[in-house]
């Protein structure tokens, strides 16, 4: 298999075939990430092929793939088409195709384009929001505000494409959490996400946005407004949806289906909150070496 550099995946991804189709972001600015390290490039038609011939020998009844790169769907409609149905070819039982998603991939396709892409089987992608607040989006540099979120999750839904958000807490910074995560909250709960993955931000050295902490443009939120803020989504997100926090940047696992298992877990976080101090949290994130 042909990969370049560190791959990553969602947790819910974890039993879905892998497929280098791109590497590296064509953002590139998000001021907190440190993710992607090499610069953005499509992978040749030849060497994807080359990768399907090899899950076929050894997973021939894949049933979904998950295409690798920080956003493949930049892709154009018709690149995207001939991956899906060279896919076919080597895959006879694959029935859906999923990738990691920007507001702005979304844009350059018309709601055709769309439908096209539902129709070969691109269903439930992932897309990075981080937030729906203007502040923090404008802050990180995530390339889109929310009015954006809307328009592109509306054309989604219409093209009948399933859509998860990852979504940063402790984007907004310190003091901000309460403000900014209302905010989000108005946006998602106008949209359909089969799933919110929460991840907690973490500050590497790295990042422009160490460079912004010690010239005192922004404070990190402390561990314990962290999660008070996941604590304030789940409680004021209206959607049916499935709350997920389950990547490494997380104190503890969390998940439920909305609204059905929200006192749960809303509970869930109340008793970590009693049992844990800022300390041992705080040293929890400082050891993290990598998510």
């Amino acid at each position: 298999m042909h990969f370049t550099g560190t791959i990553w995946r969602p947790p819910y991804e974890a039993w879905s075939a892998l497929l280098q189709v791109t590497a590296g972001c064509t953002h590139h600015k998000c001021k907190f990430c440190t993710l992607y390290d090499v610069p953005f490039q499509m992978s040749p038609i030849k060497e994807i092929e080359a990768d399907l011939q090899e899950i076929y020998t050894h997973m021939p009844d894949v049933t979904r793939l998950f295409l690798t790169g920080a956003n493949p769907f930049v892709l154009s409609t018709e690149k995207l088409k001939t991956i899906a149905n060279l896919s076919r070819q080597y895959l006879q039982k694959l029935g859906s195709i999923g990738c990691f998603a920007r507001i702005t991939d979304i844009s350059s396709k018309t709601t055709d384009d769309l439908k096209a892409l539902r129709t070969l089987g691109y269903d439930r992608i992932t897309i990075g929001v981080e937030t729906g607040d203007n502040n923090a989006l404008e802050f990180m540099n995530k390339g889109y505000n929310s009015d954006d979120i809307l328009e592109q999750c509306y054309k989604l839904d219409i093209a009948n494409i399933r859509y998860n958000f990852f979504y940063l807490t402790g984007i907004y910074g310190a003091g901000k959490s309460i403000d900014g995560v209302r905010e989000t909250a108005k946006i998602f709960n106008q949209l359909n996400p089969e799933i919110v993955g929460a991840s907690m931000l973490t500050v590497y050295p790295e990042s422009e946005l160490y460079q912004e902490i010690l010239h005192g443009n922004w404070r990190e939120e402390n561990e314990t407004e962290k999660l008070l803020e996941m604590r304030t989504l789940i409680e004021i997100l209206e959607i049916p949806t499935h709350f997920a926090a389950l990547g490494a940047s997380n104190f503890f696992h969390l998940q439920g289906t909305l609204p059905h298992d929200k006192a749960d877990l809303i509970n869930a976080i109340d008793t970590f909150l009693e049992k844990y101090d800022e300390s041992t949290l705080r040293k929890y994130r400082v050891n993290l070496k990598h998510l």
